[in-house]
């Protein structure tokens, strides 16, 4: 602890944070304790593991994609303009993350179900998503959307308009200055949107199962795989492909870190 660490820091905040440590690390602990190291190899590599990887994968990317081609140009609006109708499209946004799962999955059904507000019209020209892999990619872009929005609003905030409007002054036209000057600034911002919503795309559950159901190989994700196997009796299995997840997610925080720190001006 360094000198002013000593003067600063109350000793009695202790405590507390190390309870609050105590119940997130504890659970985490316990998963890798109780893990089948000696079998994991096998369970890693078998095939529903295989199958539910590669979907919650290829899916997991094709809705992170789209939240950003949709989430880019909504965060850089939302950072522009004023007003009430901009302060109640923020606040439509910031709903699906705080959404229950479930409520989140019947609206999802309600709205892109084969009877639903709009699937039942993408059904009349055989386009219905249901208890497909797109379905999982629509899942997945609802309860993402946000998170990648947020990210992005934040830093695009931050951007200084004294510099754009330099730039405007010295003849580029919006969108020169949007290559060139905001998305540059706020890049950071940007990838960890990137991250957040692919990271939140892998671990969709709760959604997924209500409005896309759980169909080996078409949406049974890594989530629900592990859901399957707990119902299933093997719990081994369970905690082998928890361990998967767990492992993606790691890869994904040690890449916004590395990504963040390349990207951040260094004084």
């Amino acid at each position: 602890m360094n000198k002013r660490s000593s003067a600063t820091l109350p000793r009695w905040l202790w405590f507390p944070a190390a309870v609050g440590i105590f119940l997130c690390a504890g659970p985490l602990f316990a998963l890798i304790l109780e893990a089948p190291w000696g079998s994991l190899g096998g369970i890693l590599l078998s095939p529903e593991s295989l199958t539910s990887l590669g979907l919650s994968l290829g899916t997991a990317v094709a809705s992170t994609v789209l939240c950003a081609a949709l989430g880019l140009p909504l965060a850089i609006i939302l950072s522009k303009l004023d007003g009430p109708w901009i302060e109640a499209l923020r606040g439509l946004l910031l709903i699906p993350l705080v959404l229950s799962p479930v409520v989140s999955g019947i609206a999802l059904l309600y709205f892109w179900g084969r009877q639903g507000f709009f699937g039942r019209l993408l059904e009349d020209f055989g386009l219905g998503v249901g208890f497909s892999p797109a379905a999982v990619v629509v899942v997945q872009v609802f309860v993402s959307l946000p998170f990648f929005v947020v990210a992005a609003l934040s830093s695009l905030r931050q951007v200084d308009p004294e510099l754009e409007m330099a730039a405007a002054t010295l003849g580029a036209g919006p969108t020169t200055i949007l290559r060139h000057v905001t998305l540059p600034l706020a890049m950071p911002g940007v990838t960890v949107g990137v991250l957040l919503a692919f990271a939140r795309s892998l671990g969709e559950y709760g959604a997924t199962i209500t409005f896309a159901g759980s169909i080996e190989g078409q949406t049974r994700t890594l989530p629900l795989q592990i859901e399957l196997s707990l119902n299933s009796a093997q719990p081994q299995m369970a905690l082998g492909i928890s361990l998967m997840l767990i492992g993606l997610y790691l890869i994904i925080l040690t890449l916004a870190k590395y990504g963040v720190d390349r990207l951040l001006p260094r004084h």
